[in-house]
């Protein structure tokens, strides 16, 4: 399909690439790895034709088609949806275009013997072939389908793309590209902006697709089901895996061992060399040896252990401060902008200590109850944020609202009060902007980078509920798992908003599910989560009356296990809230409990000791005793 030849990418005397060589070939499906800034965005740009690299070269064929996917893009605001989505197969309006124009001639022509009527016979009949090939014939379906697998509803067709947001129009963008049939697919972070379910619509897209594939992408459980083969960006050099992911990590690791263990061999067998040659150099009858011992050492080829890039994210949120029982608590919430009902009489409980998830497409509410919580929106119903409870809050678009012409250590210097400020480079240190990157602008930041950024104001001041909106956009791989390692860690309560399987994989404990104006709560984890609703799927199907051939009766069968095991699920699910529920009331007796015995105990400080006092405190402190063990049995 392509190849790179000796290319070299320098910026400002510091190389990106350095002479890397790699071919790709025909539907191959390739993942570009790296930490942020290693130049995953840059390669994709050169194989786009937007840049240059500064020496070497890039091979492809003529009439190659290419589509390239950016993470930021400009979108024109002058069509529908339907109408934007259309301009992919302006190869083949052209084409029908020729169609008309023939049949236009042929309607006006009677020479029908003619050797020209035959010849335009002969073209209409060769164009409509060529329209077929092209897909003319089933452009609208496709799109259809397209534009479904995304995310849109059909009654999004015939709006405006200026009505929709900035990710909306990114799905826009992909929906073109994808219809565009190219022969090449660029994709940088694609995920970034898709919902749980339109993720894996797209992944069994792009796994039946024809086109070969260069995808950037930090979510694991997206690059193993779609990649095959993975090319490590690292210190200007790249490796080459015949491998998804998940086994490049495990051959990465295999690798580097072998080299250690044969370099440590080898700078053994040298040492054992030099050391015979220096006793027996000056003795006449070991002069041969000697000789052929100096030739054997240089004409060895030294082994070399990859350098290995070990600057990592060190990230430790601050200690909890104590909060109420109940961080959150909505009762009948209903949030509309205009005529549009986003949520409607919606009822949620977030319980201290509790780490949950906010999934469901994109549009059905999860930022807006976010923006609830904080009071940035108005809304009608209850929603109360529990005693002394202090939020953390990571914006999607956090990492745009830095200020471009600041450096990274002006930023955090801008925000950073009393002694944190002795502190500041310690911190950004800590964040890999040690050294010379703190003086770096914020403007020429990588999207990670300015993730990680917006991540360390976050840091600035100990908080008890952390509400994270898509936090992982832009992180790499290690910097994703490191702030996974750190919220587990974190003993406050968690709200995370995120399409990622893998990093809310072990993360949270319970799901929320947005959709259709209402939140349906799941107990449980991610991968439960989804298992619950392919069953559900399933069971959507055997509602329909459909007569079925006898080879589908195995098919039909699973689907009524299918539904038996979410009936099964269900009634877990119903028996886990209601203990969920007793745990909080159970907890508030706790506080209470503990809040008479506190001032029994002052009362005792202060000299105050009857017989009824005493039993009084004897008395509540059996009932919490009693109260402790219910917590820990339900609590189990």
């Amino acid at each position: 399909m392509f190849s790179v030849n000796n290319m070299t990418v320098d910026f400002t005397g510091t190389p990106l690439f350095e002479e890397i060589s790699f071919q790709v070939s025909d539907k191959e499906k390739i993942a570009l790895v790296g930490k942020n800034g290693a130049g995953k965005s840059t390669m994709l740009k050169i194989f786009a034709g937007l840049q240059q690299p500064t020496h070497g070269s890039v091979s492809m064929p003529k009439g190659v088609k290419v589509g390239y996917l950016p993470q930021h893009l400009l979108v024109k605001d002058e069509k529908t949806v339907m109408d934007e989505v259309k301009t992919a197969f302006s190869a083949v309006f052209a084409k029908q275009n020729e169609i008309d124009a023939t049949v236009a001639e042929l309607s006006k022509r009677e020479d029908y013997e003619s050797g020209d009527y035959a010849a335009l016979i002969e073209r209409l009949d060769h164009l409509n072939n060529e329209l077929a090939m092209m897909g003319g014939e089933s452009m609208m379906g496709d799109i259809e389908k397209t534009l479904l697998g995304l995310g849109f509803e059909r009654k999004d067709f015939d709006r405006n793309t200026m009505e929709f947001s900035g990710g909306w129009r990114m799905r826009i963008e992909l929906a073109k590209i994808l219809l565009s049939r190219p022969d090449i697919l660029l994709l940088d972070e694609p995920t970034n902006h898709l919902d749980i379910e339109s993720i894996q619509w797209l992944e069994d897209f792009l796994k039946s697709s024809p086109s070969a594939l260069l995808l950037v992408s930090h979510d694991r459980t997206f690059l193993d089901a779609v990649t095959s083969r993975t090319i490590e960006i690292s210190l200007g050099q790249i490796y080459d895996y015949k491998a998804n992911y998940s086994k490049y990590v495990e051959l990465r690791k295999e690798r580097r061992e072998q080299q250690i263990r044969a370099y440590e061999n080898q700078q053994k067998m040298i040492a054992d060399t030099e050391d015979f040659i220096e006793r027996f150099r000056y003795k006449a009858t070991k002069a041969v040896q000697v000789q052929s011992r100096i030739k054997q050492l240089e004409k060895l080829e030294r082994i070399e252990v990859d350098l290995e890039d070990r600057s990592q994210l060190r990230l430790k949120f601050p200690p909890a401060p104590h909060s109420g029982v109940m961080p959150v608590e909505i009762k009948g919430l209903t949030k509309a902008y205009g005529e549009h009902v986003v949520l409607e009489n919606v009822d949620l409980q977030i319980s201290r200590g509790e780490k949950v998830a906010f999934v469901g497409k994109n549009g059905e509410g999860k930022s807006t109850l976010v923006k609830c919580i904080m009071g940035e929106i108005p809304f009608d119903g209850y929603l109360r944020i529990g005693h002394g409870v202090k939020i953390g809050y990571f914006a999607q678009n956090q990492a745009s609202l830095l200020d471009e012409n600041y450096t990274v250590f002006d930023t955090i210097d801008r925000v950073a009060v009393g002694e944190i400020r002795t502190r500041i480079k310690d911190i950004l240190g800590a964040f890999m902007f040690g050294g010379e990157a703190s003086e770096k602008r914020v403007g020429v930041l990588s999207g990670g980078e300015r993730s990680r950024l917006a991540m360390i104001k976050l840091l600035l001041e100990p908080v008890n509920l952390l509400i994270l909106d898509e936090p992982t956009n832009h992180l790499d791989m290690r910097s994703k798992d490191v702030l996974k390692e750190a919220i587990q860690a974190f003993d406050g309560t968690v709200i995370v908003v995120s399409h990622d399987r893998d990093f809310m994989d072990g993360l949270v404990g319970k799901v929320y599910e947005f959709g259709g104006k209402k939140i349906r709560q799941h107990i449980g984890g991610i991968k439960d989560f989804l298992e619950v609703k392919r069953m559900e799927s399933l069971a959507e199907l055997e509602k329909k009356s459909v007569i079925v051939p006898d080879t589908m009766a195995v098919d039909v069968n699973n689907a009524k296990e299918g539904r038996a095991e979410y009936e099964r699920r269900k009634e877990e699910a119903r028996a886990a809230k209601k203990r969920e529920r007793d745990i909080a009331a159970i907890e508030e007796k706790i506080a209470r409990l503990e809040g008479e015995l506190k001032t029994i105990e002052e009362r005792f400080a202060t000299g105050e000791s009857d017989t009824a006092l005493v039993e009084e405190y004897n008395r509540k402190k059996k009932e919490l005793d009693e109260r402790m063990y219910e917590w820990e049995i339900l609590a189990e």
